[in-house]
């Protein structure tokens, strides 16, 4: 698979990684851990090297899994977890205090079964941390060779600059798709001048893109997209219309709309590196088939004025949530 460099920082990452939270958190039913176990070296076998967790996914089984899982090629491969929750608990809140991120760092190293986190995340910005401290934290574990390179998720562009300001952010994780764009506005070109990388999640608007997905879908009691407005019945019909048109023109490109999703989004900078996730070996297999499907400038001005047309309804987060994005 091709590689790509995360900015300025020199770390090499596979085009498409592999984001594991699905695969025991957030999504419903979450498959057994020997199937979780063969799909992560699946990807491995396929060319991935770039994989993708949390302390808050479980909280802490997703870690132990990825560890397992990638004990047999450990250097070949880079991990990225995230730090910033309390006790590892998203409903607990936020906790970037110094000494709590070296408290998870060091449990992470345990579950990971690693010497160092190849990519430390803050998870949220935590607005009762000044971010220069949350830096000079991960500084100090960089420092110690427990870290190799410092990240942010969903962070805005102040708590940016300053972050890196005190130690260089090697990338920003948020997400970013057909569905959800606003990172264009402000987040691209910030990154762009600073020289960090970009980590797309949900790149395909947490499965909708996929064409999967319709205003009949019934979600599991423990799916998290039963909470999100994107997601209810009428704005996933009115939505479908997105669909529809990648659907059309991925037919074109004789690939699947998921695939012609996962290539606009590569085709929109060199920087950027997408982290599907997926629970089956199939999809997998369909999602790593998005680095073959190349795209002219032609059929990206087409995908451009296509989805220009188009609204997509709904927020992407209830607003609990969203008041964490953007700080």
């Amino acid at each position: 698979m091709e590689k790509r460099i995360l900015g300025k920082s020199g770390l090499e990452v596979s085009a498409l990684g592999l984001g594991c939270m699905g695969l025991s958190y957030a999504y419903g039913p979450t498959p057994d851990k020997q199937d979780a176990i063969k799909l992560i070296r699946a990807a491995y076998d396929l060319g991935v090297t770039f994989f993708d967790t949390a302390e808050a996914y479980g909280p802490f089984v997703n870690e132990q899994l990825l560890g397992e899982a990638l004990a047999p090629f450990r250097d070949q491969v880079v991990i990225a977890t995230k730090f910033g929750f309390v006790g590892g608990e998203v409903s607990k809140g936020m906790d970037s205090r110094p000494d709590n991120i070296r408290a998870v760092a060091e449990a992470s190293l345990k579950r990971l079964r690693t010497d160092r986190i190849d990519l430390f995340y803050q998870h949220r910005v935590d607005p009762s941390v000044p971010i220069e401290d949350v830096a000079g934290a991960v500084k100090d574990l960089i420092r110690e060779g427990k870290v190799k390179h410092f990240g942010m998720s969903e962070a805005g562009v102040q708590s940016i600059r300053r972050a890196h300001a005190v130690q260089p952010v090697t990338a920003l994780q948020s997400e970013y798709s057909l569905w959800w764009r606003e990172p264009e506005r402000e987040i691209l070109p910030l990154l762009a001048e600073l020289g960090i990388g970009f980590v797309p999640f949900s790149p395909l608007g947490k499965g909708f893109l996929t064409g999967k997905i319709d205003d009949k879908t019934q979600f599991a009691s423990s799916d998290f997209r039963n909470v999100v407005p994107r997601f209810s019945p009428e704005n996933r019909k009115a939505n479908q219309a997105l669909v529809d048109v990648l659907t059309k023109l991925a037919a074109g490109k004789k690939a699947t709309p998921a695939q012609l999703a996962l290539a606009w989004l590569l085709a929109q900078k060199p920087w950027i590196a997408p982290i599907p996730g997926t629970t089956k070996l199939t999809r997998l297999e369909e999602n790593l088939g998005a680095v073959r499907v190349e795209l002219s400038a032609d059929d990206l001005r087409e995908i451009e004025a296509a989805a220009a047309g188009i609204t997509v309804q709904g927020a992407r987060y209830p607003q609990h949530l969203q008041e964490r994005v953007g700080k």
